[in-house]
């Protein structure tokens, strides 16, 4: 990331004194403006690579973190609740399935 904002300084200073050399050296506002606007069409087109090897190595440790903080120790108690939801039910419960039907489905 430092290597990106470095080049893209860089960038800027190379219209700077392209501008400059140009002669907007009267002007500074617009030899400002001119670099930062050429500069930052430049650095988008430019470094498009390292601008998308970036965002991906974000988004990898964004989600490692999520992952991390969703990750349940398996010696919590939240654990072994979790592992009684996902059982499955027996055969005794599906029984009364039927009672626990929605009454409102019933006349259809």
């Amino acid at each position: 990331m430092v290597r990106y904002s470095l080049l893209r300084i860089l960038i800027f200073f190379g219209f700077l004194f392209l501008f400059w050399l140009i002669g907007l050296r009267n002007n500074p506002v617009l030899l400002l403006g001119a670099s930062a606007i050429a500069s930052a069409a430049a650095s988008y087109i430019l470094l498009r690579g390292m601008r998308d090897e970036i965002t991906a190595k974000l988004v990898e440790r964004h989600e490692a973190k999520l992952e991390a903080k969703h990750a349940v120790d398996p010696t919590s108690d939240e654990f072994a609740e979790d592992l009684e939801d996902e059982r499955p039910l027996r055969d005794a419960d599906t029984t009364g399935a039927a009672a626990t039907e929605d009454p409102r489905n019933a006349d259809r």
